[in-house]
């Protein structure tokens, strides 16, 4: 039987996340120390474990039918070949340009004329021109933050996540370039046979994706109260309201956004609800 031939980042910041996404779907596999290859147990996917920069040109190139990728990658490697089929949610960071925190930095119009060390130059060439702004790019493959400290750059373009690692090297975040997260990509030209099998994982992933974003809660309430209640957690289609032994009393049970559980638990407390339980949820097919 053909199966879906998909390429995550086989080491760095998007590798485990990819394999664990995989995992929550239910799908089997081995992804053991210096492993490149495995095929999935329970699902039709052959998995290949390559360095994040060649994973566009792998779908692109037919070698894999789909691959798990940041955008900055994708936006570095761009290529018609491919298509973005789903963004997944994690692995979010930016692409910024930082100076030095000497640099007396007031706006864009300040990187006039100076060097720019970075690994995506053609993202930072797209975005200087946009701005009008001539620079000097410096392409390296790596340790970008020291370009300035050793006289290379007096500036850098580099992926942002928590800003650390730049307030370390002495520098600061002044030009936001591009937002990042990862997606799944997959080539232009596959056939109906596998889009059928990217189909159904991409339907996995989103009933993960959605449990995550999502609380189960039950709460005990007083039935004079569960017109208000039920305002505050309308869940899916409505909640589910059933009585309790005790007279006067109804058991809720509903979903609600993970985002939104603390304030909505104090709104409902304030209602008079009592004995709230709150479970993750593993999928949730709407």
């Amino acid at each position: 039987m053909r199966k879906l031939k998909m390429a995550l980042q086989k080491s760095g910041r998007l590798s485990e996340p990819s394999a664990e996404l995989l995992r929550d779907c239910g799908i089997y596999f081995s992804n053991g120390f210096g492993k490149l290859k495995s095929e999935a147990e329970n699902f039709p996917l052959e998995i290949f474990f390559l360095r994040d920069d060649d994973i566009p040109e792998y779908v692109a190139d037919g070698v894999a039918d789909a691959g798990i990728v940041g955008e900055n990658v994708l936006a570095e490697k761009s290529d018609k070949r491919i298509k973005v089929v789903e963004k997944l949610g994690f692995g979010r960071c930016r692409l910024s340009i930082a100076v030095p925190k000497t640099f007396s930095y007031e706006s864009i119009l300040d990187l006039q004329g100076k060097r720019i060390a970075t690994t995506y130059p053609r993202i930072l060439d797209r975005f200087l021109r946009m701005k009008e702004i001539e620079a000097e790019i410096h392409t390296i493959s790596g340790s970008v933050e020291i370009a300035p400290s050793i006289g290379l750059a007096d500036a850098v373009c580099d992926l942002v996540s928590s800003g650390s690692t730049l307030f370390t090297n002495g520098l600061k975040e002044v030009e936001v370039v591009m937002n990042s997260e990862a997606v799944m990509i997959a080539r232009a030209d596959m056939d109906n046979f596998l889009c059928k099998i990217l189909e159904k994982l991409i339907f996995r992933i989103r009933a993960v994706r959605q449990a995550k974003e999502n609380k189960y809660i039950l709460l005990n309430v007083p039935n004079d109260k569960l017109e208000s209640v039920c305002r505050l957690i309308p869940g899916m289609k409505s909640p589910t309201v059933m009585p309790l032994a005790k007279p006067g009393w109804s058991s809720v049970h509903s979903v609600i956004a993970a985002e939104d559980f603390w304030e909505v638990v104090e709104k409902l407390k304030n209602e008079g609800a009592e004995g709230i339980l709150v479970i993750s949820i593993d999928q949730m097919i709407r």
